[in-house]
Formats: structure tokens, sequence, C-alpha cells
């Protein structure tokens, strides 16, 4: 990406743009929650999940005219972003979504960037910074002000579901710094999803039937509808967000962060009827904050693994 583009001003169509990938994947948060309620177990679902996005990727693709490359290392590439952006994450998100506002976990999810600084710091990839790392406290104490007694959440158990719900997160920013660190071997953004969905319907499948989870979907076409949608959603929000990194640079990209996270809670409150404390709200705008002091530097930006993964919600 040339400064130039980094620096273009984004035209007005490009903010519309912006705005409905934010809706889009926001709205991601709130099917999930109707597609556990059927009570499937996460293996099957995360089969379907991923079996759906290969299939519309397939069709992207061929389109496009983008094979899926299958040396032995772009495989191995695929495999690693199934299981830190979708198989390991979701199995336990699927759980936390049973237990916690759809709202609650579009916060959570938010954290990836700021899980990412750490961990990065640790790798040796980023240099230390007082500004990130108070955006990284800003956002703890975001998530602590959703689990202290009587705080956002007031419910049983609030620490261990919360804590759940962090799993996801954290296995994005992991990815991020995986493929920050390992590349993707030259591939392209949706080669590697469309790759790494084969794959991990692969994986996911014979893990469903072992376990007895799998399912075949027609029992509640409410939830059913919502799983579907949910997938082709993420693919659609993250082309797009593919060709928005093309046309209006990684930093204006990346803003899309923010409308996710307020997506999420608005679709949440209009599909679901939740409703939240001052608490949560108030944990909502520390974590944003936080969010905020830690955004990636624009080169980090357009790999940042929570839009690498098919689970991203």
């Amino acid at each position: 990406m040339s400064q130039a583009v980094e620096a273009r001003s984004p035209a007005w169509g490009l903010i519309g743009v912006l705005g409905l990938l934010g809706a889009a994947w926001g709205m991601g948060q709130p099917l999930t929650k109707i597609a556990v309620s059927t009570g499937h177990g996460p293996w099957g679902l995360i089969f379907w999940q991923f079996l759906t996005g290969a299939l519309v990727l397939a069709l992207i693709q061929l389109v496009r005219r983008r094979p899926v490359p299958l040396a032995r290392g772009d495989v191995q590439v695929y495999a690693v972003i199934a299981l830190l952006g979708t198989l390991l994450p979701m199995a336990a998100s699927f759980i936390a979504y049973r237990h916690l506002p759809a709202g609650i976990m579009s916060i959570l999810i938010s954290m990836v960037p700021m899980l990412a600084f750490p961990i990065a710091l640790a790798l040796g990839a980023d240099r230390f910074s007082w500004v990130r790392l108070g955006g990284l406290s800003l956002g703890l104490a975001g998530v602590a002000l959703l689990i202290l007694p009587q705080g956002g959440l007031a419910m049983p158990n609030a620490l261990g579901w919360v804590l759940l719900g962090m799993v996801a997160p954290t296995f994005y920013a992991i990815e991020a710094n995986y493929v920050g660190h390992c590349g993707v071997r030259g591939m392209g953004a949706m080669q590697v999803l469309h790759g790494a969905s084969w794959v991990g319907a692969g994986m996911s499948l014979p893990v469903a039937l072992a376990t007895g989870q799998m399912f075949i979907p027609g029992g509640d076409p409410r939830a059913d509808g919502a799983l579907i949608a949910a997938s082709v959603l993420h693919v659609f929000a993250y082309s797009g967000y593919v060709w928005l990194v093309g046309r209006a640079g990684s930093t204006f990209a990346a803003q899309c962060a923010y409308l996710v996270t307020g997506f999420g809670v608005l679709w949440a409150m209009l599909l679901l009827g939740e409703r939240y404390s001052g608490w949560a709200w108030g944990a909502m705008a520390l974590v944003l904050c936080g969010l905020a002091l830690v955004q990636p530097r624009p080169k980090l930006a357009p790999g940042a693994a929570a839009n690498l993964g098919p689970g991203d919600q």
C-alpha cells in the first residue's frame, strides 16, 4: 500500500461502504445468539459454518479465477488459520453465547487489538508504548465493569462466562501475531480464507461426529437461517473489507472495528430486545477508548487476524 493511497481522503461512497461493513459484521453476534438457541453442540455448528463459508467463497473465487493453492506449506497455513481463527475460539464462543447477551459478546470481541499488543511484545514483534498500554488497561477496566458485583451483567458466574467469552478474542490476537510473524506464503487474503474454510470443515466434521454433535439442518428454520446468514455475511463483509483496504488504505478500513462493536450492540437491541445497564454502557465506552489507543499501525491493519478467520464474528 503506497503512502499516497494511505493518505487519500476517503470519499463519501467509501464512508458508506465502511458503514455497511460494520453493520454486516455487527449483525453476526445476534445471529449467532439465535443460532445457538437450539442447543446444538458447538462442533456441529462450526462444521456448518465452515461449509457454508467454503461454498460461498468457492463461487466467489471461481468468478475471480483464483484457485486454492494446495502445496504442503499452503495447507499448513490453512490449518493454522482454521484452528486459531474458528475451531478453537468458536468452540468456546458458541457456549458463551448461550449465557451472555449478544451485545456483551460484541464488546468482548473488540478486545482483539488490545490483546494482540502484549502478545506482540512477548514475541518481540512490536515496541513498548505507554499509550497502547493505557489502551489495554482501559479495555481490561471495561471488562472488569461487566463482572464486578452488581456490575454490567449482575448474573451468577459472570466471571466464568466472561472469561469464556474472552477465549475467542485471545485466539484472534494470537492469529494476528502468527500472520504478522509467519506470513501466508504470498497468498491473497481471500485465498487464505477459502482454503482455511475447506480445511476447517474437514477438521471439524470428524470431531462433530465423534462427540455426537453433528446434526442435519432443518429442525429449526430460524436458527439454521441465522447460522447460514452469519456465515454468508462474514464472507461478503470480509470481501468488502479487503476491497476497502485497497481503495482507501488500511488506516481508514481499520475504523470498521468501532462500527462492528456499535452495530453489534444495536442489532442485539433491535433483533433480540436486549437492554443494558449503565455499567455495561460504561464498559463499552472504556473498551472503545482502549481500542482507539491500541489501533495497529497502518502496515499491520490489513493482516489483522480478527478479519482472517471465518469466525470473527
